[in-house]
């Protein structure tokens, strides 16, 4: 993987891990087209870069993250974070394998599509941005972040419609699924440091480096960028994205166009 590659998935990584569409997804499509080697070194890559993303959120967030008189904030995340780190540890090796195929991101990409579509008029009534999450919800949300694990379904669009199911606004919903990425994502980076710092290189560490810094830059503005559209907006406009860009690929795919990871 070259620099060139690094800063490019690291774009891709900051501008869709906040929003609804899948950054997994993206950087599966973003490696097949740039035709980057599928090895354990860009595995190990594609996962770290989110702490970039992650810290982009602790600085947006400085205030409710280092509040330590309010411990239950970190408490409650925690609660979210556990159905996901059981069913990730048990069922990594399964999830792994669907990481390399485009079609189960471009198959997932337009079914999350569709239901984007009409979220936004199931939960209209959902405007209160001053409803609690309380233990039982933290719990209820964590559930739905995992299917999440799917790569193309995307951990923020889960979440979200997780929060939604419970009573919270599109704002409050969509804030609590930044916070519940911190942990969850720190979590799987680290786990995936773990199993494989031997395999890098020294030279791989600058890429790393360069990778996280890029991610961080670009997940700040995705970030403010999204509340605000969000808030606006709501999701139908990330719904018909997903829907273009999956049916794109299979499109591709129907025609011959070689898009596998090599």
């Amino acid at each position: 993987m070259s620099i060139l590659h690094a800063i490019i998935l690291a774009i891709v990584e900051g501008l869709t891990e906040f929003l609804p569409i899948s950054s997994t997804g993206h950087m599966i499509i973003t490696s097949a087209l740039l035709g980057i080697n599928e090895n354990a070194f860009t595995k190990i890559f594609e996962v770290n870069i989110q702490l970039g993303a992650i810290l982009a959120v602790v600085v947006l967030y400085w205030r409710r993250f280092f509040d330590f008189k309010n411990f239950e904030f970190y408490f409650k995340l925690f609660v979210a974070f556990l159905p996901t780190a059981i069913i990730g540890l048990l069922l990594n090796d399964y999830i792994d394998a669907m990481l390399g195929s485009v079609v189960v991101v471009a198959i997932n990409l337009i079914l999350g599509g569709a239901v984007l579509l009409f979220i936004d008029r199931l939960f209209a009534q959902n405007q209160d941005d001053n409803i609690v999450v309380t233990y039982p919800k933290a719990l209820y949300i964590g559930f739905f972040q995992c299917i999440a694990m799917l790569p193309g379904v995307s951990r923020s669009a889960a979440t979200i419609i997780g929060g939604q199911t419970q009573g919270l606004s599109r704002k409050s919903a969509a804030e609590f699924s930044f916070f519940l990425a911190v942990p969850t994502m720190f979590a799987a980076s680290a786990y995936k440091l773990l199993k494989g710092y031997k395999l890098i290189q020294v030279q791989d560490i600058q890429t790393l480096l360069v990778g996280n810094v890029v991610a961080f830059l670009v997940a700040i503005v995705a970030i403010k960028f999204f509340i605000n559209f969000l808030t606006k907006y709501g999701f139908k406009w990330f719904g018909y994205y997903r829907i273009i860009v999956g049916t794109i690929i299979l499109a591709l795919l129907w025609g011959g166009v070689d898009l596998k990871i090599v």
